[in-house]
Order: structure tokens, then sequence, then C-alpha cells
């Protein structure tokens, strides 16, 4: 049987502790049952997403073009940086929830852009809503801060019969949201900030479970539109806010999503 040296050990001794915490921080996330976005499709370019229980653990992290977040629990506390990009404040200033990413990926004003998140679970009903915040400079060195300067592009809330966007709508989709950039929306370097809220213990404040995610992404195309009003993260959402506190086992009316109205762009 052929020898093993030192040097042919250490790679295979690493692959194997990297299969064995991803495996077990799979097994962790199947049991907390939350999810995050895996997948990026813009156009017809996929882009893997940041995937929080396998990046982190390679010696140089492969690069994304999605912000990365600390795993795939929720945002609870809406005064908190977090709620931005997705983050983890109280587990150090690596988790702030708006580190840029290394990458950027291209899509055309007027495409549309899928989202694939991990499996969502049943019982975490509610919205899913878009924005998205165009960046003043290198969008690889950007970071928004409180500042006000994010504008709604799409929503999908509950419909006439009661389905909500997610779970309902999107594991019906096979796990895959939807939406279409402005046709109109003006060139330039954006972030895509999407999340779901997850209402199932949303009858009080704090207990709406938000989980954000930020795509770096250049806008393509010969538009000239951009928004004139904006909002920011945090700042958008309080525990006032329409449809933050809303209890989805006794209220079976329409549901008020949070934030502005959607802006199109004049498409």
């Amino acid at each position: 049987m052929k020898s093993i040296n030192r040097g042919e050990l250490f790679p295979i001794m690493f692959k194997l502790a990297i299969t064995a915490a991803v495996a077990l921080l799979g097994l962790i996330s199947q049991v907390e049952a939350h999810g995050y976005v895996q997948e990026i499709t813009l156009g017809s370019t996929k882009y893997t997403g940041y995937l929080p229980y396998s990046d982190p653990y390679y010696p140089t992290p492969p690069p994304r073009i999605v912000r990365k977040i600390p795993g795939n629990g929720p945002v609870e506390d809406l005064s908190l940086i977090d709620v931005q990009c997705n983050g983890w404040t109280a587990g150090g200033a690596q988790y702030a929830g708006s580190a840029p990413a290394p990458l950027v990926g291209t899509v055309a004003a007027g495409s549309q852009v899928k989202l694939n998140w991990t499996l969502w679970p049943d019982s975490h009903e509610g919205p899913m809503i878009t924005y998205m915040a165009r960046a003043p400079s290198d969008i690889t060195k950007w970071n928004p801060g409180t500042s006000a300067v994010w504008f709604k592009v799409h929503q999908v809330g509950k419909d006439s019969s009661g389905k909500w966007a997610a779970a309902d709508i999107l594991n019906a989709n096979n796990g895959i949201y939807t939406f279409t950039i402005p046709k109109n929306l003006k060139a330039g370097q954006y972030i895509i900030r999407h999340e779901i809220l997850a209402l199932h213990s949303a009858y009080t404040y704090p207990g709406v479970q938000v989980y954000p995610s930020c795509i770096q992404v250049q806008v393509t195309g010969s538009g000239s539109a951009l928004p004139t009003s904006f909002v920011s993260f945090p700042g958008a959402y309080t525990g006032s806010t329409p449809g933050i506190v809303f209890d989805i086992y006794t209220n079976t009316g329409s549901y008020p999503i949070p934030g502005p109205a959607v802006w199109t762009g004049g498409n």
C-alpha cells in the first residue's frame, strides 16, 4: 500500500474537516428550519449565493456577489444595522451585515432576477420584499450605513385566496422568487436588498423575523430614471409600522406590506 507523506496528508485532513463541519452545520440549519438565498440568476447567468455553512471555512473564502451573512437565522431587532443586509452585531463587527462583497453581477434593466431560497418552513408565513440602492462609487467598497438610499422595486404579500408569498407561493415555485429590474432604471452599480418577513410570532413586537440578503449588481441599459424618495435600514421599519405587528392566526383580512410604495420607474 502506498504511504502518504505529511504534505499529502494535510489537504486530505482539511477536506475531511470541511466536510464534517458542513455536515454538522447543515444538520443544525435543518433543525432551526430557517433559510437564505443560495443562488441568484441574473438574466441567464447563475451565481452562487453566500453559503454561511461552508464559505467561511475555506482558507480563502470563495468570492461572491452577495454580502456575507452569519447564518440562516433572523434579525428581530429593527433598530440594528443587522436588518440592512443580515448580520449579528452581538457576534462581532465581522457580522455587521453590510460588509461589501468582492464581486459584482451584471443584469440588464428590464430583465428578470431569480432568487433561489433554501427550503423554507411552511410555518414561516409572510411577505417577500425587494429594495435597491444605487452606489455612488465602487460598490465593492461602499457601505450605505444608515443613509436613506433604498427604494422598493417589488413586493408580494398575501393573495386573495389567503396564500402567502412565503411559504405558500415560494415553495410552490420550488424555492424560486422572481422579480424584474425596472426597465427604465439608470445604468450603474446597485445593491439589491431582498427579504422575507416571517410573521409566525409577529402578534407583538419584537416578534417579526427579518431574513435580508444583499446582492451587488451592475445594471446595464439606456434608461435614465431614478427614484426621488428613499428609506433607510435601519429606519424603514419600526414596531409601529403597519404589517410589522400582525397576527396571522386571527387576522384573515388583507395584509399591509411594510415600507414605501413600489417604485416602477415608469414601467
